[in-house]
């Protein structure tokens, strides 16, 4: 099977690895090639372009930052595309540009459309162990098989109407942001309060509010060790997303727009590409 991967940051590197891995033929494309070219060593072919990438590819994973950078790629590459190629939608979007948008020039297209967002950061992305969150016709299932089990360890069919799974990613990074924001914030009262945070930890260690990410970030944030996993800039778009999907529902948004605020205020203080564990810095210096 020959798989197109448009975008080759964080998670897209990762997943081309794990394609590789598993034997598929494997070609990458990134805007700025000099981020896609190491790729070459591993055994992937790089593409100049996105048209070049998935001239002769049966499938084409997009994993990039938002929607209508999706929809410019893709715009570009779908006419060389052969006719049917599987379109794996893997970037975080809006619900809007995932079930309407990329849905449309698909069809336009004729490519075959799965909206399937991913929930992991670098090391999931680099083991093949990312959960996909995906959404599309149920005949589409078996086809892609071989790229998903390259790179996920838990695959969601959400539903068959494109958009839910991107609905369904928003509902679990809303939970993400907020308990990595939570984790900063109690981290930043120990320090402020002249206690040792890692007593924070151990004592949420085994009870009933515990969880492995909390213990993941706290010590990167403890040790200030903010190499990006997934970036306090990513978070920043994330929650808006989020945000802008609440006020559509009707929902309020007050929690996570203070959230966001978090981040953002990281990020214009120059931590923006640092691991969204740098949103402590928001909360002391």
């Amino acid at each position: 099977m020959r798989v197109a991967v448009l975008g080759t940051g964080i998670m897209g590197t990762g997943m081309a690895h794990s394609l590789l891995r598993s034997g598929l033929d494997v070609t990458v494309w990134n805007r700025t090639r000099d981020r896609a070219a190491p790729l070459a060593a591993d055994g992937a072919d790089v593409a100049g372009s996105p048209p070049e990438a998935v001239a002769d590819a049966d499938a084409v994973i997009t994993i990039l930052w938002d929607g209508n950078s999706v929809a410019d790629v893709m715009a570009d590459a779908l006419p060389a595309a052969p006719d049917g190629i599987l379109w794996v939608q893997a970037s975080t979007v809006s619900v809007h540009d995932a079930g309407d948008m990329l849905a449309a020039l698909a069809d336009g297209c004729g490519a075959r459309y799965v909206d399937a967002p991913v929930l992991g950061t670098r090391q999931p992305a680099e083991e093949g162990k990312l959960t996909v969150l995906a959404a599309g016709p149920e005949e589409l299932r078996d086809p892609l098989a071989a790229v998903f089990g390259a790179i996920a360890g838990r695959v969601v069919w959400v539903s068959e109407r494109p958009g839910d799974g991107t609905r369904l990613k928003l509902v679990a990074n809303a939970w993400v942001g907020t308990i990595v924001a939570a984790t900063a914030q109690s981290i930043a009262l120990a320090e402020g309060l002249g206690l040792d945070p890692r007593g924070f930890l151990e004592m949420m260690r085994g009870s009933a509010v515990d969880a492995p990410y909390l213990h993941v970030k706290g010590e990167a944030i403890i040790a200030r060790q903010f190499a990006p996993s997934f970036a306090v800039d990513g978070a920043v778009k994330d929650t808006g997303l989020i945000a802008a999907a609440m006020h559509e529902t009707g929902t309020d948004a007050t929690l996570i727009e203070a959230v966001g605020s978090q981040y953002r205020k990281a990020a214009a203080a120059g931590y923006g590409e640092e691991d969204m564990a740098a949103v402590f810095r928001a909360f002391r210096s």
